[in-house]
């Protein structure tokens, strides 16, 4: 199967892309690299370095014969959407729409797309929240993210072309960016084994959804073999605070640095967790990674990346 995987060098595409690759597909891989990395690139795929929104992807739709898009590109950084909304808008609505329109152009079948299992429901009314929770996003990301499911209903009825909505947890694990506020465990992992203090916002209580990378591949190998069109929550249905993953890291880490608490973000969502139940009974999905295996890999991870930079 020919796969376009948008946002294929960043954290969670290029693991997707690696597990397509390893599967028999030919995957192409779409990324501007503003936050994904070249080193992400599996060498078996075919890499573009191209913006989404540029003209210029029309080509690889004409030469590639996609069947199959895995939309991952995306302004994601909740803070930025806050900051300038129209920027996160033209990236992750109009640079959607370029490359949906490409799709109707050449015959693509299917859409899976990396949606969003916390800024999507909002503070919530029940814990976890299953995909009947109300949607109420808060930021311009969290819009963005429930207008392209919203557009995916649209280019299904007008266009026929399926769709899979993935409703991500907090995702972490290997190859996640330390830069920027999206991944507190790589931020806490690269901060510790260089023998820097970590910040904690607020009083640490805060709770998140973490999953663990090679489970969202999973529900994306899933995904693709799926015959229908459908939204499926992907996340543990377990509650950590920020408190907890710091303590982990801590251990794995072996670093000197007691808990440091900052001032609170305005506006933080204090809780979220979603409920992954229909994913098990539809998809035959369910998370098999504990927050502490995953930590202790991520740590790895770190750790032999950082001698890796040291020998060259």
């Amino acid at each position: 199967m020919n796969v376009l995987v948008t946002g294929g060098a960043g954290f969670i595409g290029s693991n997707i892309a690696d597990a397509y690759i390893a599967a028999g597909h030919s995957v192409i891989i779409v990324d501007d690299l503003s936050s994904g990395a070249i080193e992400n690139v599996n060498p078996k795929a075919k890499f573009y370095e191209l913006d989404i929104q540029s003209p210029d992807l029309e080509t690889i739709f004409k030469d590639h014969k996609i069947q199959v898009i895995n939309h991952h590109a995306a302004q994601m950084d909740v803070r930025r959407s806050v900051a300038d909304p129209r920027y996160d808008a033209s990236v992750n609505i109009l640079g959607m729409l370029n490359t949906l329109e490409f799709g109707v152009r050449y015959g693509v079948k299917k859409v899976i797309f990396a949606s969003t299992g916390g800024a999507i429901y909002g503070e919530q009314d029940y814990f976890p929240a299953d995909e009947q929770h109300p949607l109420r996003p808060l930021s311009p990301y969290g819009i963005t993210k429930l207008a392209t499911e919203k557009y995916l209903f649209y280019y299904q009825a007008v266009h026929a072309i399926q769709h899979v909505i993935l409703r991500y947890a907090n995702v972490y694990g290997p190859r996640q960016n330390p830069h920027g506020e999206a991944g507190v465990v790589a931020i806490f992992a690269s901060k510790m084994l260089e023998d820097q203090q970590p910040i904690i916002n607020g009083d640490g209580k805060q709770t998140r959804d973490y999953v663990y990378v090679d489970d969202v591949v999973q529900a994306n190998i899933r995904a693709l073999s799926y015959a229908s069109s459908d939204t499926f929550n992907i996340g543990t249905g377990r509650e950590n605070d920020v408190n907890t993953v710091y303590t982990i890291i801590k251990k794995y880490t072996a670093s000197r640095h007691a808990e440091k608490h900052g001032p609170a973000k305005i506006g933080e969502q204090l809780r979220s967790v979603i409920d992954h139940t229909k994913a098990k009974k539809i998809l035959g999905w369910s998370p098999t990674v504990s927050l502490e295996e995953g930590l202790r890999r991520t740590v790895e991870f770190f750790i032999q990346k950082s001698k890796s930079q040291i020998k060259h």
